[in-house]
């Protein structure tokens, strides 16, 4: 399949890595794709500027040394799970770039000193889709900078891995469709997972739906791709629509959901909570995700 080439996975800690590694090798080997594994090391000279906001040069050099030794910490953290990882993962590891013609299923780790919030959607612009380490639950969900950069400054969908390592290949999706057009980028960001799925679901509900198309026009949109989809309309649960949208999910027995993220503003799902919000922290499956 040659719709997916390049896979970045963006890691900021040793922590949630391993259900990232393991599904990025399983991307990786299901598209003979290249799994490019990147650390974003911050830069402890990004805390000079606080010497204007009312401390001493003696103590910004302290906050700078402190940052440095936790940010080579990290780094040296990260690196040994990559290591670890590729010891049993059967992958070729290569130099941090595509190695063209691309046949068989490879995987590289680069570092980069520098922000975070920059350096991954650039790197993200030129892959096809980047995986990302589940931020956890609560108020890590949003401040997760490497997943909202992508989802806001790429230009390409964003794979959030579950928790816990899968153990199975994706065999059925699901599609959360309510017209809008983020819901329109990640239904294309999907088709290759349901190109070649067992079974394909949309998955509608009337409190979810906008302006756009329906659910209907999406099953004769994928059959156009021979993708043989059906649809089922879910109800929320307790007046929550993602609860309900997780709920049809686990009805479906679904290994991966496909939505659009943040169809409201950022801030109020933030604050109010949303379908997005509630996705990123229960779903215990793979959510590819777009704007």
């Amino acid at each position: 399949m040659k719709e997916v080439r390049k896979i970045l996975l963006p890691i900021s800690s040793a922590r949630n890595a391993e259900a990232a590694f393991v599904l990025g090798r399983n991307f990786a080997r299901r598209f003979n794709a290249h799994l490019a594994v990147l650390h974003v090391s911050p830069d402890g000279r990004d805390i000079a500027p606080l010497a204007g906001e009312g401390l001493t040069g003696g103590m910004v050099e302290e906050l700078m040394s402190a940052a440095e030794r936790e940010g080579s910490k990290r780094t040296r953290e990260v690196h040994h799970a990559f290591e670890m990882f590729a010891e049993r993962s059967g992958i070729a590891v290569v130099a941090p770039r595509i190695p063209f013609p691309q046949e068989e299923p490879s995987m590289s780790f680069n570092i980069i000193k520098g922000s975070e919030s920059e350096i991954v959607p650039w790197h993200a612009r030129l892959s096809d889709f980047t995986l990302v380490p589940h931020p956890d639950s609560g108020d890590e969900v949003s401040s997760s900078e490497a997943l909202h950069a992508v989802l806001f400054d790429s230009g390409r969908p964003a794979v959030i891995a579950p928790r816990a390592p899968m153990t199975h290949m994706i065999k059925r999706v699901a599609i959360a469709w309510n017209g809008t057009a983020e819901a329109a980028s990640a239904l294309r960001g999907v088709i290759a997972w349901a190109s070649t799925a067992e079974r394909v679901r949309v998955l509608h509900c009337g409190d979810y739906q906008r302006r756009g198309p329906t659910a209907r026009e999406v099953v004769d949109y994928l059959s156009m791709h021979n993708i043989t989809a059906d649809r089922v309309e879910f109800a929320p649960i307790d007046r929550d629509v993602g609860r309900g949208l997780l709920g049809a999910c686990q009805d479906f027995g679904a290994d991966m959901l496909a939505m659009g993220a943040y169809s409201h503003s950022r801030l109020r799902q933030l604050i109010l909570g949303g379908v997005t919000r509630h996705v990123l922290e229960e779903a215990t499956l793979p959510v590819i995700m777009s704007r």
